[in-house]
């Protein structure tokens, strides 16, 4: 009889905690320190652009059962933040970037859909998480907010960072080892998303895209000038940005168009992979 009584209130403490992030490598790391205690949801699906990105119904309609929602600063938050806000006053929103360095994006801006929400990071590089160790930040964030909002879990929440962190530190040391001696430190992408990777490991990012629009005629000329002056022979591109621009570029240095993905779920395979195709494009 006791069992009874007892069951019903016992399924809350056992429901997942029930998470929202804006990008796919967030999810990787609230499931990292989560474990089996979370349910994650991203908002920006896989091969979605986030600058021109909307909320699916189904999405809308599981942010009212939310419990955690961490942003990163992608375009579309500028346009959807408040209403996502309005959905579900009492789920906690949290900022990713609230405590970490962060820096401009080059030569780049979106035009969103609220002024007022854009001038506040303006101009800001929401990739937060192509450097390890600020994905370590990141990592001790998300750490506390799980505490917050289940308290009798943290030492679960505490190991797992821990556990996560040391991959991160691992992660750190063969990036840097990768990227030892190359003959040049500069890299081209048509989309500014590894400003903080290259900031991490002493590299140079080039873009093409002119102020988040296309080059001109006469900046691509200057673009394949540069190019050819830094011996660059890969572009590397964005899977969710069209890549004709980068393919002419590509075909008037005599290289090629290599696909990097800043928003892939895998986040430790993807950033060793990227390591390697930059070094690799540097070494010849």
């Amino acid at each position: 009889m006791l069992l009874l009584v007892l069951l019903p209130l016992s399924l809350p403490a056992a429901q997942p905690i029930r998470v929202f992030v804006s990008a796919l490598p967030q999810k990787h790391l609230v499931e990292q320190v989560g474990g089996d205690l979370v349910q994650v949801s991203a908002m920006v699906r896989p091969g979605y652009n986030p600058a021109s990105y909307t909320p699916t119904p189904r999405q809308v309609a599981a942010l009212t059962q939310a419990d955690l929602f961490i942003r990163c600063g992608l375009p579309f938050e500028a346009a959807w933040m408040e209403r996502i806000r309005a959905t579900n006053p009492g789920m906690r929103l949290v900022d990713a970037r609230d405590g970490l360095p962060l820096r401009k994006i080059e030569a780049h801006s979106h035009q969103h859909g609220d002024a007022s929400e854009a001038a506040a990071h303006e101009a800001l590089d929401p990739h937060i998480w192509t450097s390890p160790r600020l994905a370590k930040q990141m990592a001790a964030q998300i750490q506390v907010e799980l505490s917050r909002l289940a308290p009798q879990h943290q030492a679960k929440f505490e190991h797992n960072y821990q556990r996560f962190a040391q991959q991160l530190e691992q992660l750190d040391r063969e990036i840097k080892q990768q990227l030892s001696g190359l003959r040049s430190r500069r890299f081209m992408v048509f989309h500014p998303a590894w400003g903080y990777f290259a900031d991490a490991y002493g590299l140079t990012q080039i873009a093409i895209e002119q102020e988040g629009k296309e080059p001109g005629a006469r900046a691509l000329t200057a673009l394949i000038e540069q190019a050819r002056a830094k011996q660059v022979r890969v572009i590397f591109v964005q899977p969710q940005f069209n890549r004709k621009t980068a393919q002419r570029l590509a075909a008037a240095i005599g290289g090629r168009v290599e696909p990097i993905d800043p928003l892939a779920e895998n986040y430790i395979d993807n950033l060793r992979r990227v390591a390697r195709l930059i070094a690799e494009a540097n070494r010849r």
